[in-house]
């Protein structure tokens, strides 16, 4: 994913000469090709996150098109005073790549985990929120950022991600896209969870229940008027996401559906805030939190059944 995304950002950077990039000591071997074809238009600015931020601005000031690029929690987290104020604020063109979407970095540790990120952002003025689910929208994200003249913030994986399109989508910032059509439920996911999501469309499907599965890829601006259409036409509605329980996709969700008096089942699933001190890989972490298609078909169908045993026929 991380590849797609910047191999499609030097396709661009041939025909267009105000393309930066810079990163904050990573990318060791990501930007070669780049750095040796442009390197007045590449800067490591080092274990300085916060400086990056600041170049940045001043370059888009400039009139320059710039990507910063560094793991999430050192892009997001330590530079947020300077992302709120350098760029947010004065909604500049920068774009923010983020690679290590929630626990992508299994083996690092806490440090190293995004699963505050999307809170953090989607609640900034002018920042746009987009998460990519797999090779193919990276690479059509990074297309779609160069003419988007306001800040974005593009959540990766890192690679090796499973391929969720087989060619270029038919995607735009601001809707989601549907990917299943059912008549019972409804399932709305975003990034790594897209195929967690399809996964368990296929076992509920076996229970004679049919999904709707929507890639919410972008988080902000949401998607409202699909929500509200899916509140008015499916009695459950589900989100999936690899990030904290709280401030994401289900938190978004959640208030349009209340805004909307939505009366039907809602359920997120997410990490919890009390996270656990395990050590794994980022598949051991999924697994240990319960991210899998079985455990989250397994919790759909009790809260459904429960549901019947209240209220009568869920369908």
């Amino acid at each position: 994913m991380r590849d797609g995304f910047f191999k499609a950002v030097e396709d661009l950077s041939e025909e267009r000469d105000n393309i930066y990039i810079l990163t904050a000591d990573l990318g060791f071997g990501l930007f070669d090709k780049f750095r040796n074809k442009y390197p007045e238009r590449f800067y490591d600015i080092g274990v300085a996150e916060a400086n990056m931020i600041g170049i940045a601005s001043g370059l888009a000031l400039s009139g320059k098109n710039v990507y910063c690029y560094s793991i999430i929690p050192f892009l997001v987290m330590r530079a947020f005073e300077q992302i709120r104020i350098d760029i947010a604020y004065q909604n500049l063109n920068v774009k923010l790549i983020g690679a290590g979407g929630g626990f992508t970095y299994g083996l690092e540790g806490f440090t190293h985990f995004a699963l505050e990120d999307l809170a953090l952002m989607r609640v900034l003025p002018n920042m746009t929120v987009v998460v990519p689910c797999d090779y193919f929208e990276a690479q059509e994200f990074a297309r779609l950022s160069y003419d988007y003249n306001s800040p974005i913030y593009i959540r990766l994986g890192r690679n090796n991600e499973p391929n969720i399109h087989q060619q270029k989508p038919n995607i735009k910032i601001g809707e989601g896209l549907i990917l299943t059509q059912g008549n019972d439920l409804a399932i709305f996911s975003i990034g790594s969870m897209i195929s967690v999501a399809l996964d368990i469309h296929d076992i509920l499907g076996k229970q004679g229940l049919w999904a709707s599965v929507v890639n919410m890829h972008t988080l902000k601006p949401l998607d409202e008027k699909l929500i509200k259409r899916y509140s008015e036409k499916y009695k459950a509605i589900f989100t999936i996401e690899e990030h904290y329980i709280s401030g994401g996709l289900g938190s978004a969700v959640a208030e349009v559906l209340a805004e909307n008096s939505y009366s039907g089942i809602f359920k997120r699933f997410g990490i919890p805030l009390n996270p656990k001190k395990t050590i794994g890989n980022a598949e051991f972490r999924r697994n240990f939190y319960g991210l899998n298609a079985k455990n989250i078909s397994d919790d759909i169908l009790k809260v459904i059944e429960n549901k019947n045993t209240k209220y009568g026929n869920f369908a």
